[in-house]
C-alpha cells in the first residue's frame, strides 16, 4: 500500500529541506498499529495543525516526531539530516523542541529557576570549567540570566519571577513551558494541546505569543481540540484517523469533510 504522504506547499528549487519531516512512519506496541505508513511535511513559517478524535494517533505521530518514542518502521528527517534513532535532548539540539498537553514544571523551584534549566550547552555544566574559565562561566550565567528574564516578559510572568511554580494556575504553566522551550530557541516548535485546561483569558494571551513567535519564523506544528484555535492560527491542517491521514487542506475546508465529521461524531477513534 502507498503511504500518503501530507505535504507542504511547494518550494522553490534549490530550496532548503523541510525543518522537520515524517516518512512512511508506523509505530506498533505489542503488535497494534497505532500509527500507520503515514508522512508529514512542515515548511519553513508553517503553522500546520494536526487533529483527529481521541484514539487517532496523533499524539504517538507527536511524541515519535520529539524522539519521546522510535518508530517501529519509517523515518524521522530535520532540516535533511536523519534522526529516527535519536533521543529528544538530540532533536533540541537539531533546533525542535516540543511542550506538553499537561505542564511538567518543577514545582518547588521558582518560575525564573525553571527556565533558567532550559538554557543549553552551558559551559559551566562542565566541572573543571568553573575553575578553569570562571570568566566566560559568568558570562554566560549572566546572559541566560537576561534571555530568563526577557522570555518571562514574553509569557507575561515577570511579576511571578521568584515564587515557586507550584502557585501558577494551569494556563499560567503553559505560558512558564512555553518559555522553557524558547530557552533553547528552536526553529520548530511542536505544541500539544496548548489550549487544554487553560482560561480564556490567558488562551489569548497564548494565541498572541504564538503567533508572535510565527512571524518571527518559526515553523510550529500544532495539536489542538479546539478547532476554533486551530482555525485562526493554522493554513493548513491534517486531520488523522485510526493511525492514517483522513483529509487535509485549510481549516475550513477539513472541517466540512465529511470523513472528518464521520470520524470525530461517528465514532472514528
Amino acid at each position: 500500500m502507498t503511504a500518503e504522504t501530507v505535504h507542504a506547499p511547494a518550494l522553490p528549487s534549490g530550496a532548503a529541506p523541510p525543518p522537520i519531516e515524517a516518512r512512511r512512519l508506523t509505530k506498533r506496541f505489542d503488535g497494534l498499529t497505532v500509527v500507520s505508513d503515514m508522512s508529514l511535511e512542515l515548511a519553513h513559517g508553517e503553522m500546520l495543525g494536526l487533529i483527529g478524535p481521541n484514539g487517532a494517533g496523533k499524539t504517538t505521530m507527536f511524541n515519535l516526531l520529539a524522539g519521546s518514542l522510535k518508530p517501529s518502521a519509517g523515518e524521522i528527517w530535520i532540516g535533511g539530516r536523519e534522526v529516527s534513532g535519536e533521543p529528544p535532548e538530540r532533536r533540541i539540539a537539531h533546533g525542535v523542541a516540543r511542550t506538553f498537553q499537561i505542564p511538567r514544571p518543577f514545582l518547588e523551584m521558582s518560575v525564573l529557576e525553571n527556565l533558567l534549566v532550559g538554557a543549553q550547552k552551558q559551559v559551566g555544566e562542565r566541572l573543571f570549567a568553573n575553575f578553569l574559565t570562571p570568566g566566560l562561566v559568568r558570562r554566560e550565567e549572566k546572559a541566560a540570566l537576561k534571555k530568563a528574564h526577557d522570555l518571562l516578559d514574553f509569557v507575561t510572568l515577570s511579576r511571578l519571577a521568584h515564587e515557586p511554580a507550584r502557585v501558577l494556575s494551569g494556563g499560567q504553566r503553559k505560558l512558564l513551558e512555553l518559555a522553557r522551550v524558547l530557552m533553547a530557541d528552536p526553529q520548530v516548535i511542536l505544541l500539544d494541546e496548548p489550549a487544554a485546561g487553560v482560561n480564556p483569558a490567558l488562551l489569548e494571551v497564548i494565541i498572541e505569543r504564538v503567533v508572535e513567535l510565527n512571524a518571527q519564523g518559526r515553523s510550529i506544528l500544532l495539536i489542538e481540540h479546539n478547532m476554533d484555535m486551530v482555525s485562526r492560527l493554522c493554513s493548513r491542517v491534517v486531520a488523522m484517523a485510526l493511525g492514517k491521514v483522513l483529509a487535509q487542506g485549510t481549516p475550513v475546508e477539513v472541517a466540512a469533510n465529511p470523513a472528518v465529521i464521520d470520524a470525530y461524531l461517528g465514532g472514528g477513534a
